[in-house]
């Protein structure tokens, strides 16, 4: 089983309806499998990751987007060092999967 590791998360701004965080990791991380009760936007600024999702992979790199959906459980893998803006609702609710 390879490790999981969690990444580094910080608030950049909230607002009535939506929270907006920077999440960063390091090249080679695989961050834990989860899925959201809420369809979410991540945008990312520097490196690349791969995110894996419903038996698909998606390659991003800096200047790309995604809308995760709901429901659906997903993984990301960090190819380069990475950082990505997630925005979200303030109610969304996560499930972890080890």
């Amino acid at each position: 089983m390879e490790k999981v590791t969690k990444p580094k998360v910080r608030l950049l701004a909230t607002g009535k309806k939506f929270v907006a965080k920077q999440m960063e990791a390091n090249a080679g991380d695989l961050l834990p499998k989860h899925l959201a009760s809420i369809e979410s936007v991540m945008i990312v600024l520097e490196g690349e990751c791969v995110l894996a999702l419903a038996g698909t992979e998606h390659v991003l790199k800096q200047g790309d987007s995604f809308i995760v959906p709901p429901e659906i459980e997903h993984q990301i893998r960090a190819i380069e060092d990475f950082k990505a803006i997630h925005v979200m609702t303030k109610d969304i609710e996560f499930k972890f999967f080890e």
